[in-house]
């Protein structure tokens, strides 16, 4: 199974200081449902790891964030997209919980209910948080220079400190979904 899990502020929709806190502040980034399609047509099964400390900091509720994710689907299936699945992380930052990112703990639950070694699994966000969770969980790495991470002023190719080692880094979803598309799947073993 070819398992993408991706970040969703910054990502997928524009990141905003004061938290997506309701459907009408959930915006998609140019292009970016458009790169789900062609990811889930490329036979990617796209899936979201997403802090959402507004739960814990009492900002929205449960019901705010299910509306936020039924317009998100929406719009996916309008793009002809699909998500699988949406894994959260309620918790406030002094939670200390083990499933906020840059803790790997988002990344375990989804390789246990899709039972995808996370070694086979690639992870992409526009967060150091996100892509260091999914370095320390074992996955292979992608740094989208959207959101929160256009502020570190890096450039794909250049080195960006606290990038988890053979991290690669892309202009945004597009440019990743192209890169990740062209890439060469290895033969398979014969059997015997």
């Amino acid at each position: 199974m070819k398992l993408l899990i991706l970040d969703r502020d910054g990502t997928l929709n524009r990141g905003r200081d004061d938290k997506v806190a309701s459907p009408d502040e959930w915006e998609p980034l140019p292009g970016a449902l458009e790169a789900v399609a062609r990811l889930n047509h490329g036979g990617w099964r796209v899936v979201l790891a997403t802090n959402q400390s507004g739960i814990g900091r009492g900002l929205f509720d449960m019901a705010s964030l299910n509306a936020i994710h039924l317009k998100m689907h929406r719009l996916l299936a309008a793009a002809g997209a699909r998500v699988e699945a949406i894994f959260i992380c309620p918790h406030a930052p002094e939670d200390a919980c083990g499933c906020r990112k840059p803790a790997p703990g988002l990344f375990q639950q989804i390789g246990a209910r899709f039972g995808v070694p996370l070694a086979e699994v690639v992870a992409a966000g526009n967060s150091l948080r996100h892509v260091q969770a999914g370095a320390a969980a074992g996955c292979a790495t992608h740094l989208l220079l959207t959101g929160q991470s256009a502020a570190l002023g890096g450039q794909p190719g250049a080195a960006i400190a606290g990038l988890p080692p053979a991290t690669q880094v892309h202009a945004d979803l597009s440019a990743f979904a192209d890169w990740l598309l062209a890439q060469v799947p290895p033969p398979s073993k014969p059997t015997a």
